[in-house]
């Protein structure tokens, strides 16, 4: 058998194989013989690459994007996404690639300030990480945004923002931008008169749901989540009740935010947690076909993805590519918020999990990731 694998490498380097190869590529036509170990991978291997933004140069150029742009004059939305430096290879601009899949930005809107709406065929979410008083307008249903809140925007539903109070508003978006733009399916849509106006009762959905998962009679019909926002009091309560039992080895205490009607992922493209991790808590490690997004809502703490050490605090952002090790040691009590591609894999069954079994489930920490500003 080696003498046969050494006679096919050294016929596939011969000048017959070499010289076909080129021939039919001026034709646009491509060898498979050469492509399959790079298309055919035994496991996932990601272009994506393990990244940390720190909190501070977060802030640092969103002040500086406040003193260029306006929602209205400067592109609709003062938003910076997290481009992956192993994704740039991409055009243009990367599709705004943070893992392969998803798109995860971070948008400010301050006082007196309005988004105009517009729709698009990505389906979106946001986090809010920062301030009050402001509010998306969906469909014409005003929903006001708070610290710690989880929204949701559909697909092709007409949105926008304004900012009614004080302070800055800050939150983290996330689409499924690379995902659309890849498979040719992208359409968007200006709204003409600038920023729809009410035409629903303020926060309707969320009075409607004010019983938590007591669903309203009626709402089973829904293939869209029919709650638009997912409060952070009502969320943490959740996580609170769990407290009661022993935390989950790899994931802590930790809860998804769900369509109520089906009781699938809330956002048909995208999964998405919070999850507390108590102080000096160490999850066991381990990977999955499906990437990750994380967003550090409160506290301190590191996370280890294939042996390098990354270590965060509040406000800090940083990916877990697909089928990459990772395990996270909480310094203190806190919280993370993360966004998932696990419906995509699901629905082409591509999921697959693996758990480490060696070294009592823990990686050995090999580099320590150096964040810009920190």
């Amino acid at each position: 058998m080696a003498e046969l694998n050494h006679e096919l490498k050294e016929f596939m380097k011969s000048t017959v194989v070499t010289d076909f190869t080129k021939d039919i590529q001026q034709y646009n036509l491509g060898p498979l013989w050469e492509a399959i170990p790079e298309i055919m991978n035994k496991t996932p291997k990601p272009q994506a690459e393990a990244y940390l933004w720190s909190d501070e140069l977060i802030k640092k150029k969103l002040k500086e994007a406040a003193d260029i742009f306006t929602p209205e004059r400067g592109g609709e939305r003062r938003a910076i996404y997290f481009q992956n430096p192993g994704l740039t290879y991409r055009k243009p601009w990367g599709w705004a690639s943070t893992t392969q899949t998803i798109y995860a930005a971070v948008q400010l809107l301050l006082p007196g300030e309005k988004a105009p709406s517009h729709r698009h065929s990505q389906s979106a979410l946001r986090f809010i990480s920062e301030g009050s008083g402001a509010y998306t307008i969906v469909e014409g249903e005003r929903i006001f945004m708070e610290e710690g809140d989880f929204l949701i925007t559909p697909k092709n539903l007409w949105h926008g923002h304004e900012h009614l109070g004080e302070g800055p508003m800050i939150w983290m978006d996330a689409l499924d931008i690379p995902t659309i733009y890849s498979i040719g399916g992208t359409f968007f849509e200006p709204y003409e008169d600038g920023l729809q106006q009410p035409n629903i009762p303020d926060n309707f959905t969320e009075k409607r749901y004010r019983g938590g998962m007591v669903r309203p009679v009626g709402d089973d019909k829904y293939t869209v989540a029919p709650l638009a926002n997912y409060k952070w009091e009502r969320t943490v309560n959740g996580i609170k009740g769990l407290m009661e039992f022993d935390p989950d080895p790899y994931h802590g205490y930790a809860v998804e935010y769900i369509n109520p009607s089906t009781g699938k992922s809330a956002n048909p493209t995208l999964g998405t947690r919070l999850q507390f991790l108590p102080e000096g808590f160490h999850t066991k490690a381990l990977r999955h076909t499906h990437s990750t997004v994380y967003h550090v809502h409160k506290g301190t703490g590191y996370s280890v993805i294939n042996g390098v050490r990354f270590d965060w605090k509040k406000g800090d952002y940083f990916v877990v590519p697909n089928w990459a090790w990772y395990e996270h040691v909480a310094d203190e009590d806190s919280y993370l918020f993360s966004v998932n591609d696990l419906p995509i894999m699901e629905r082409f069954e591509l999921e697959q999990e693996q758990t480490l079994e060696t070294n009592n489930g823990h990686q050995t920490i090999t580099g320590e990731f150096k964040a810009a500003f920190r």
